[in-house]
């Protein structure tokens, strides 16, 4: 430490700034919980991460998988518990709304690179639906260039940027459906409902190269992940705005992130047990993945698996999450 630094009571937790500066950083805290962020347009995710975690004084915190500085919408965080179960999120169909401006393909796919290519736009609403309608279904999606897909340890967008283009394995994802939003000259605005892993600049360009007048994703907003929804979710401005208790009641509980799985409930006794790590055995019939809860209504245990009438866990809350995530709940 420096001779002029100022030393922090015994104890406190805190980090006194040098003598001149008023701030203190502030206490981290034990956080459990899911928020829901509106990230907007030209924000990382980190970044965006960085801020609510800040703004909830949070000790432990993640996201469910990256929206590109380009996009926005719904950007689920995990703080805490919550974070044991943020892989559920992350295989989650997605939803997104993408605009397409038509005539112009990119070498990235979308509006961050220049046009390199140009063509006349001369549709009407059959041939539109036709093109969807191709990429309707399971589909093979080439990974593109400008992605954070990583080749030897390096990202592809490394690669691109260096004017290489390496060789990629085709993907096969799932397009539940294209709806069209609005068509006007070239300007051509979708609702997407995909699986995981799906690249919507990829398939802006595969459906433009289907219309033959080629296309680039000019803006994209996700809307939904799983049963998450943006119209639910709260930008970092305005969370920043918020006194702590209101910052607080954001937070939905842990669970919330596997509210497609089937529940199990345990009795006391068993609760112990299984929190424990020790098997039992259960009625039902086998099943992949399953949100344990105690005797409580709100008392969320963990995951598991049931296989050969045994309930086998997976991933535990320890018995001071499951008061905390119990907490967030009844908020």
């Amino acid at each position: 430490m420096s001779a002029g630094a100022a030393r922090a009571p015994a104890g406190s937790g805190a980090t006194r700034s040098a003598p001149g500066v008023s701030a203190m950083r502030p206490l981290r805290r034990a956080v459990h919980g899911v928020l829901l962020l509106d990230k907007p347009v030209g924000m990382t995710s980190n970044h965006a991460l960085q801020r609510a975690k800040r703004a909830l004084r949070a000790e432990k915190a993640g996201h469910t998988g990256t929206l590109d500085p380009l996009a926005s919408g719904l950007l689920p965080l995990c703080f805490g518990a919550a974070t044991k179960f943020a892989q559920a999120c992350l295989d989650a169909d997605k939803h997104y709304r993408a605009t397409l401006t038509l005539g112009e393909r990119t070498a990235s796919g979308d509006r961050e690179t220049p046009v390199i290519e140009r063509r006349a736009v001369r549709l009407d609403r059959t041939a539109i639906d036709a093109a969807c309608g191709r990429f309707t279904g399971a589909i093979e999606q080439l990974p593109p260039m400008h992605s954070a897909l990583k080749k030897d340890g390096r990202a592809l967008y490394d690669y691109a940027r260096a004017g290489v283009e390496v060789e990629r394995t085709p993907r096969r994802v799932t397009i539940h459906r294209i709806d069209i939003v609005s068509w006007s000259g070239a300007e051509l605005v979708l609702d997407i409902a995909c699986s995981k892993g799906t690249y919507i600049r990829a398939l802006a360009d595969d459906i433009g190269q289907a219309l033959g007048c080629g296309a680039h994703l000019a803006a994209l907003r996700r809307t939904a992940a799983g049963r998450l929804d943006v119209r639910d979710a709260i930008t970092p401005e305005a969370l920043e705005a918020l006194p702590e208790s209101a910052r607080d009641a954001r937070l939905l509980p842990a669970d919330r992130l596997l509210a497609d799985w089937p529940a199990v409930r345990l009795l006391p006794e068993e609760a112990g047990r299984f929190l424990s790590g020790l098997r039992r055995r259960i009625d039902g019939a086998d099943a992949a993945a399953v949100r344990v809860y105690g005797s409580e209504p709100d008392a969320f245990l963990g995951t598991a698996h049931i296989a050969a009438g045994e309930l086998i866990a997976d991933r535990l809350l320890s018995p001071l999450e499951v008061r905390a995530t119990i907490a967030t709940e009844t908020r």
